[in-house]
């Protein structure tokens, strides 16, 4: 079996180039959004409304634009035009400065982007589980793209200072466009009609699948990792109130994503030992030792060393969720279905931003105990999951 990247120009090749794009806009904006807000005069309480309420256009959006993905000839086509659609939006925010306008044009700035991230990864999933490559080769780079957004471009926060926020998302949502014309076709050649298959089969529909068992993973994961979009839209801030230097904040983000990225490069020697739910299990308990320690304003190096663990409080469970669905949905629906579950995934951050800005108001870090009741409502689903129906094999 050849590896994933050993033939030039291969399919996972091309998906890998525009992988490394993906985050790179939200790694920026994790960096530099919360302080350019802040420096505009916006309080936390709004900066938490700001970064909400995007989430609720991709509560209403996610499964559509994956049931049009699915229904597509091909999933690159939706993937050129949703990075496309998210080029132009950040245009807006040239002539934006109070609340109002900055949380219209960012909600159509967040909402487009975050469109992006599960069409290409059940794209990505289908496309090298038909091939016989890795996955997680593949979607790692996503992960190096965002160590470079964030600890690469965001250090300039130290240099050009949050003024440069604008300009800097806009050239990676740019970069991200124009890559997304190299993404390879991810389906299989449609399979010759025989006249043993004339008669239609019944489609495959995602709502036969979304039984209570099947559902609660997937919100375990929602839940947990809500408390990782409250570090993209708050911990910079923060930590930055806190007094820690502005040129540690990028890698004290970076170093999060390196771990992730460590863990997806190295997953498949070991992950299939590993069923999909315990890997969703593993994340609920990183990110409840995570985020409690978070809530205790840790030192800087105690920070780097916590942040570590989102390697398994996102990485792990994400890997879960995308086995998870692979193993238990189809072709058919495998976008739509992705959609669902980043659906769930921008309920709970929707809800945590609006609840935390809120609490950090009142209680400044003591607001990441939020945190730990969403993580132990994590692992009770799962625990849940498990008993209603328990996995027949590996990875399921």
């Amino acid at each position: 079996m050849a590896p994933p990247l050993s033939r030039r120009d291969s399919p996972e090749l091309r998906a890998s180039i525009f992988q490394f794009t993906v985050y790179l806009p939200g790694a920026v904006a994790s960096v530099f959004l919360g302080i350019w807000l802040s420096e505009h005069g916006v309080p936390a309480d709004q900066i938490g409304i700001i970064n909400a309420l995007p989430t609720l256009g991709l509560l209403l959006l996610n499964i559509i634009v994956g049931r049009v993905a699915d229904r597509a000839d091909d999933w690159r086509t939706a993937l050129i035009f949703i990075s496309m659609a998210s080029a132009v939006a950040p245009l807006g925010l040239y002539f934006v400065s109070e609340f109002w306008g900055v949380l219209l044009v960012w909600a159509l700035c967040a909402t487009s982007n975050g469109l992006v991230a599960p069409v290409i990864d059940a794209a990505t999933v289908r496309m090298t589980r038909r091939n016989g490559t890795d996955f997680g080769a593949v979607r790692a780079w996503a992960t190096v793209g965002y160590v470079f957004g964030a600890a690469g471009i965001g250090a300039l926060l130290a240099v050009w200072g949050s003024a440069a926020f604008v300009t800097l998302y806009l050239l990676m949502t740019v970069l991200r466009a124009a890559l997304s014309y190299l993404l390879p076709r991810f389906r299989a050649p449609a399979p010759k009609v025989t006249l043993a298959e004339v008669m239609p089969a019944e489609r495959s529909r995602l709502k036969d699948s979304l039984q209570l068992w099947f559902v609660l993973p997937l919100l375990a994961f929602a839940l947990v990792n809500s408390s990782n979009a409250l570090i993209g839209g708050f911990g910079a801030l923060l930590w930055h109130e806190n007094g820690i230097p502005g040129y540690f904040l990028g890698p004290l983000l970076g170093i999060a994503a390196v771990g992730e990225a460590i863990l997806m490069f190295v997953w498949r020697r070991f992950g299939r030992r590993v069923t999909a739910r315990n890997m969703i299990l593993v994340a609920t308990l990183a990110g409840l030792v995570r985020f409690t320690a978070m809530a205790f304003n840790p030192p800087v190096q105690v920070l780097f060393v916590i942040q570590t663990l989102h390697a398994f409080s996102f990485g792990m469970g994400y890997f879960g969720v995308v086995h998870f669905i692979a193993n238990w949905t189809n072709e058919a629906n495998a976008a739509e279905a992705q959609g669902f579950a980043n659906m769930l995934n921008q309920g709970a951050a929707m809800l945590a931003l609006i609840v935390f800005g809120v609490l950090v108001e009142f209680f400044g870090p003591y607001a990441f105990f939020y945190s730990t009741l969403t993580s132990i409502l994590a692992i009770g689903c799962v625990l849940l999951s498990l008993k209603l129906r328990p996995p027949k094999d590996t990875l399921r």
